[in-house]
């Protein structure tokens, strides 16, 4: 049998799945700094543990987290490391399954267990580290997570399953989450959440959202707030007039819709119309003229006909969204839609996917060329090659458009702002050049 390091532990966690899941993991990652532990993020260094943070929303991320596992457990197998623990959401919602499918995991956690975890990590849980994270996102911005939970009843979200009940972190723990990140260099704050616009009625009785997002524009150096995840049904309008006329709030809206027909919406469980969401989003752009609007939709809901795709499609071309993302359906166990038939092929799944998106690049194209001659304010993320990319305020990183300039023409400094003309687009970039 092979002996057991008497070297100090060197953790290496592993994030899969959305932001909420990078929050979690840059929260774990923090408490483990502060108890002296040596922890680092997907690093290709020498790590003895593993920590995968796991994914369960749909199948593809329930795939991708299933191989990452058994990936590390080969390594375990390998002798390459010596202890590998799981926690997330796919362990929240299989471990019984799991624990049984892979021995060779030393043990399954589930979203709520970080105490749990960070002993069996050999760490004590620290309640006094509000806001204390060991960042993963580039220093200049981060993700700031308001809540925890879903009360919605969606008939193909499974979330509620793994996350649990809407939970308000209060405003005062935000705020000062916020001073501790802009003390860190952060200027760019993502508000994430499983429903955003829910938002304090757990534990103010009222939405409290747009008060937030004004307190949260007070911290000095924080200079741009950006907000995810805001769910169509009873949107609280006073976020709106913040969204105007505070200039550190991005005139940036996402909103997922998931769908436009009136029988799908209804079996969905999404508590809207056809002619709700389609006033909702005329009253975005009538009260935040210039807003841009992000949204995600499904494809391929049971009993989703060619019709009510056509009824998807024309809505998308009406509605000239400035971003959007396409997920193809997926049959989720102990959800309300797993008791209706699956009844949308695969291959037809995917081809309506590709239709929406590329009507959706089309539209794209159009609303970057105009684009073309005007000067934005641009927030620079990284350097690839002999190009700095970039953002503006309408678009959020990883998933929107990015500026791109060049590095022989211009220097820039990765974390700042810079004033930039935008001489050429295409279909999801755009490129620019310095403003003097």
């Amino acid at each position: 049998m092979r002996a057991k390091s008497r070297k100090k532990n060197k953790i290496n966690v592993i994030t899969l799945g959305c932001s909420k899941n990078i929050y979690d993991s840059e929260v774990l990652m923090g408490q483990l700094k502060a108890n002296n532990i040596d922890v680092k993020h997907e690093t290709t260094d020498p790590a003895n543990i593993v920590v995968v943070n796991t994914c369960g929303f749909i199948d593809n991320a329930k795939e991708e987290s299933i191989n990452t596992i058994l990936e590390q457990i080969l390594r375990k197998e390998n002798g390459e490391i010596e202890k590998l623990f799981v926690t997330g959401c796919l362990s929240e919602r299989y471990k019984p399954d799991l624990e049984k499918e892979m021995p060779n995991v030393d043990e399954f956690f589930g979203t709520r267990d970080l105490p749990r975890l960070l002993k069996s990590l050999g760490a004590d849980y620290k309640h006094e580290l509000v806001g204390e994270r060991l960042t993963t996102t580039p220093s200049h911005f981060a993700y700031l997570k308001i809540s925890e939970g879903c009360d919605r009843k969606c008939s193909f979200c499974a979330i509620p399953i793994m996350r649990g009940g809407h939970k308000t972190i209060p405003i005062t723990k935000l705020v000062k989450e916020a001073e501790k990140l802009a003390a860190q260099g952060v200027k760019e704050l993502i508000l994430i959440a499983q429903d955003l616009t829910y938002y304090g009625l757990d534990l103010y009785k009222k939405r409290k959202l747009a008060e937030l997002m004004i307190k949260l524009s007070e911290v000095d150096r924080i200079e741009w707030i950006r907000i995810h995840y805001a769910f169509p049904t009873a949107f609280p309008e006073d976020v709106l007039e913040v969204i105007k006329n505070n200039p550190k709030v991005c005139t940036y809206m996402d909103i997922p819709l998931q769908h436009i027909s009136n029988n799908l919406l209804k079996s969905m469980r999404r508590g809207t119309t056809m002619d709700k969401t389609k006033n909702l989003i005329k009253k975005f752009r009538k009260d935040v003229p210039g807003i841009s609007i992000r949204t995600s939709l499904i494809v391929g809901y049971p009993g989703e006909t060619d019709k009510e795709f056509q009824e998807l499609l024309d809505f998308v071309r009406e509605s000239k969204f400035d971003r959007l993302g396409v997920f193809t359906y997926s049959h989720e166990e102990n959800t309300h839609a797993h008791k209706l038939e699956d009844n949308v092929p695969e291959e037809v799944k995917h081809q309506r996917a590709e239709e929406v998106m590329d009507l959706q690049s089309s539209i794209s194209y159009d609303l970057n060329q105009k684009r073309v001659g005007k000067t934005y304010k641009v927030l620079f993320d990284r350097k690839e090659g002999d190009y700095y990319i970039g953002r503006t305020e309408f678009d959020s990183p990883d998933v929107d458009n990015e500026v791109i300039v060049n590095a022989k023409d211009f220097y820039l400094k990765i974390g700042d702002f810079a004033d930039i003309k935008i001489i050429k687009a295409d279909h999801y970039d755009l490129y620019g050049e310095v403003v003097n």
